[in-house]
């Protein structure tokens, strides 16, 4: 998907908030996505378990990394360039790591829930690029926007609406989610001076992809690959282009845009989230307390995101 460079008119900020809003329709749109064909497989009686939603996640995962392998300007050379070590910490964190705990996360939480606080990414950035990355302490102001999120978060757990199962341990698996994409986010800072971020997300995903499938394997044994049915592969291929879709729309918009300018409107992802899933699932209701908790992360995410900071894109 090509973008066109924008100029320093008023028009360019209205292109960028445009395609911004292309992007967080799309990484919104996995929230319901997934839940609904968890809802599809509680309809057929199937048991969502450990292996069937990594075999799930691993499938869909090879299929967007491979597309964004295939649109890498020259990924063999790359890998050749790159530390395997490096490689492999990647798609173990941002993939494996962070998609163990997410899907479990969003089988427990429902989808409004999930959309806020896998947001949370920005904050775990705040706190590990210091001692990671060798930035500056954190400032007064930082910490008070980090506790102001923390408050939001628990706010949102507290109230969270009547279709989550168990949303105390959701969140939990949501929160280590997004440390996980942290901790592979600032290992791609010691891989970006020899891999471009499409080849690094391809391999990520590719790779993170094959484990979760091989996690998935009593699944596979069960016979649980008749579960994927019309519905369900469908599904999964919109997931897969979700993913490589997404990402490289945004790794376009980092290549024409400032860091600090695209990541102003990152808080429009965890919106469209909320609402989609309202739009798409049953019984996914706003409480008061998701409205107030909503409105302190939304705000406090706004505030982490400073020309210090890289325009985290959601992994979802």
């Amino acid at each position: 998907m090509s973008v066109e460079r924008p100029t320093d008119s008023p028009p360019s900020h209205l292109r960028l908030l445009g395609w911004t809003v292309v992007c967080a329709v799309l990484w919104g749109s996995a929230f319901p996505a997934i839940k609904l064909v968890y809802a599809h497989w509680a309809e057929r009686g199937v048991t969502i378990d450990f292996a069937a939603r990594s075999m799930f996640a691993g499938l869909r995962f090879v299929v967007a990394g491979g597309v964004l392998l295939l649109v890498a300007q020259n990924p063999g050379r790359e890998w050749r360039a790159t530390p395997t070590r490096l490689i492999l910490i990647m798609a173990a964190t941002q993939t494996v790591g962070q998609y163990v705990c997410f899907y479990l996360g969003l089988e427990l939480a429902n989808g409004a829930l999930s959309a806020l606080l896998i947001s949370s990414g920005s904050f775990w950035w705040v706190l590990l690029a210091p001692p990671f990355l060798g930035k500056p302490p954190l400032s007064r102001r930082q910490w008070l926007v980090v506790a102001a999120g923390a408050i939001g978060v628990t706010l949102a757990v507290y109230a969270p609406g009547g279709a989550s199962k168990n949303p105390q341990l959701g969140a939990v698996m949501l929160l280590g989610a997004s440390l996980f994409g942290a901790l592979g986010l600032l290992t791609f800072q010691r891989v970006r001076p020899t891999m471009g971020s499409r080849a690094g997300t391809g391999f990520s995903l590719a790779i993170g992809g094959v484990v979760l499938i091989v996690m998935g394997a009593p699944a596979i044994a069960r016979g649980d690959l008749a579960i994927f049915d019309a519905y369900t592969i469908a599904w999964t291929a919109w997931l897969s282009f979700v993913s490589a879709a997404a990402f490289g729309l945004w790794n376009q918009l980092s290549t024409m845009f400032p860091a600090h300018q695209l990541a102003t409107y990152r808080f429009l992802i965890p919106v469209c989230g909320v609402f989609e899933s309202l739009l798409l699932l049953k019984g996914e209701v706003l409480t008061p307390g998701m409205i107030c908790g909503g409105l302190i992360v939304v705000a406090a995410i706004t505030q982490t995101q400073n020309k210090s900071s890289p325009a985290i894109p959601p992994r979802v």
